[in-house]
């Protein structure tokens, strides 16, 4: 009997990928009400959470962190900011009537994929923009506060990052003239995209590999190694960070379960409302003064990289300029 594992291994990105996405596209294809998209989400992240049990690239990330009730919060006001970003294209619709160049003429399906190449790239700039900008850092330092990757932690945003989130990636379609149902489409691949992308799965992308912004190369994204993990933007391609010259394969040594979230922060707050206050109390460069200790004798607020990841940073070319953090 084939081990379930190897099904794991090489049918969880097929099935959220491509399976879920199809029977979205056939709900909303079909004329068939929204809501039956809810239950497509539920699977996916109940399927995310078998998987993880099944095959994790860490059994550490599988354990209870104590920020699980926040994580839930955070799904929820993330979901809940989708559906209403999606109530409010007709609003916009009204405000800007210029009916614009989108081919609305193209079928669903190839409205649809251009919807996602155009989202990704501004999705990529935005995400740059966020490592190298200390003010969109502190909002987005939220979502690398955690200290695992689990496809739940994949909808961790502050809410004021997301809205940036929404608006870059989602407004310019809408006034360009994309319809509403290739909006919900779009909404529900970009909530699909982030529970693979941080998904605790060791699944096989094959000659994907290098080529979506999956797996271990988002992992390298996360890790608090000083600068190394200023690469890999892309929400669902590398394509723009091949353009942007901040794609990064491989690490420049093995990633551990301990090697996520942010350097000078090693106490991230556990709670939703430390989370939701932590960017307005951060520092970048200095930590936040209630969240981080001394450690190793390096007083961080005059040392935001440590020796070890001054020895060890990343020597391959990297964007320019300091990072916020």
């Amino acid at each position: 009997m084939p081990d379930f594992r190897q099904f794991v291994r090489f049918g969880y990105m097929p099935f959220m990928l491509l399976g879920l996405n199809c029977a979205a596209y056939f709900i909303v294809a079909g004329g068939h009400n929204y809501i039956w998209l809810a239950p497509l989400l539920i699977a996916a992240f109940a399927c995310a959470h078998l998987a993880e049990r099944s095959l994790p690239y860490f059994e550490e990330w599988n354990e209870p962190h104590g920020d699980e009730q926040a994580t839930l919060i955070h799904n929820l006001v993330y979901e809940t900011s989708n559906v209403s970003a999606v109530l409010t294209v007709p609003l916009i619709v009204w405000l800007f009537p210029y009916q614009g160049i989108w081919p609305t003429h193209w079928s669903i399906l190839a409205q649809f994929l251009l919807a996602i190449a155009v989202a990704d790239f501004a999705f990529t700039i935005l995400h740059y923009l966020s490592h190298r900008w200390s003010l969109l850092w502190r909002l987005h330092s939220v979502h690398h506060g955690v200290g695992r990757l689990i496809g739940f932690n994949g909808l961790v945003r502050h809410p004021l990052h997301q809205s940036l989130d929404l608006w870059a990636g989602s407004a310019p379609l809408v006034i360009l003239g994309m319809p509403v149902e290739i909006g919900v489409l779009l909404g529900f691949a970009i909530s699909i995209q982030l529970i693979v992308q941080h998904s605790n799965v060791a699944s096989a992308a094959g000659p994907f590999r290098n080529h979506l912004s999956i797996g271990s190369i988002h992992h390298l994204h996360h890790v608090n190694w000083g600068k190394e993990g200023d690469c890999n933007f892309g929400l669902f391609f590398t394509w723009w960070d091949r353009a942007l010259g901040t794609f990064q394969p491989e690490p420049s040594r093995p990633i551990t379960a301990a090697d996520m979230g942010i350097d000078e922060v090693p106490d991230f707050p556990k709670s939703y409302m430390e989370q939701l206050m932590f960017p307005f109390r951060y520092t970048p460069g200095q930590g936040s003064p209630a969240a981080v200790p001394k450690r190793n004798n390096i007083d961080r607020s005059e040392s935001p990289v440590s020796p070890h990841d001054a020895a060890t940073r990343w020597t391959k070319p990297q964007v320019d300029g300091p990072r916020p953090v």
